[in-house]
């Protein structure tokens, strides 16, 4: 996942959510959650139908969660990357909505226009003997065409919200989604087809190798099932050749004042 900052992509989670960030200091997020959310997170199936049987306004739970490992002696939930949490947001995004809209908040009494930023986060996967996957954010101006690397930083400077805020205004893309997301995936291929791919070659050598030595394995074995052969051929040809994928991890647009 294309996370820079944690305490980032989790606030923008819940804010896109439309949850109520009560507070946020280093490390540690306290949020209210809407009872959607809490149908998501807290495994509460039980609750939920009872109040639905009585008729009644349910109550979305509160959820601290802790960043900062120097900071797990707080009262709170300790999210990492690799946590059982952080996982079940990963899963929510990729099965709901991984891609958002969000609106800098500003402060103005004046017509103020927000400008839109198309902004996607992809991983690049190179697989063969080893397997090693980079990570872009990459955001690209839908007005003039200027491309930002690392937009994630780029988006810590801005504070965001689901609402467009007073006397704002949104500028219609001139550039289509479709024609942005083409753009950047040349960028990243170009970015690919500068890398060094000695591990392709290696990769490919690795195959041959352990094809021929199954092969050796089996030569005259008469009684041998080829389609066991065959089989045990596949799967290495799928562990070891070496191929490069892209996925769009998230992304969205994003309204900003500059």
């Amino acid at each position: 996942m294309a996370i820079e900052d944690l305490n980032l992509f989790l606030r923008q989670y819940f804010i896109s959510h439309h949850c109520d960030v009560q507070e946020e200091t280093d490390g540690i997020l306290q949020v209210q959650l809407t009872e959607e959310l809490d149908k998501v997170l807290m495994n509460r199936p039980f609750y939920w139908h009872y109040i639905k049987q009585m008729g009644r306004k349910g109550e979305p739970m509160h959820l601290t969660l802790i960043t900062d490992t120097e900071k797990m002696d707080e009262e709170g939930e300790v999210i990492h990357f690799g946590s059982p949490r952080l996982q079940q947001i990963m899963e929510d995004l990729k099965s709901s909505e991984r891609f958002t809209k969000l609106f800098e908040q500003v402060d103005t009494s004046q017509r103020t226009p927000l400008y839109p930023w198309f902004v996607v986060n992809m991983k690049v996967s190179y697989q063969g003997k080893q397997k090693k996957d980079e990570m872009f954010s990459i955001g690209l101006h839908l007005i003039n065409g200027t491309m930002q690397l690392e937009m994630m930083d780029t988006l810590k400077a801005h504070k965001l919200q689901p609402e467009i805020s007073d006397y704002c205004y949104t500028i219609s893309p001139i550039i289509k989604i479709q024609s942005g997301l083409k753009r950047i995936e040349k960028v990243i291929e170009d970015h690919i087809n500068t890398q060094s791919h000695d591990w392709a070659t290696e990769s490919e050598q690795a195959l041959l190798e352990e094809i021929q030595l199954l092969r050796n394995f089996y030569e005259g074995q008469h009684d041998t099932d080829s389609n066991v052969k065959q089989k045990e051929i596949r799967e290495l040809t799928e562990r070891y050749e070496p191929k490069i994928t892209m996925q769009i991890i998230n992304g969205g647009i994003f309204y900003l004042q500059h």
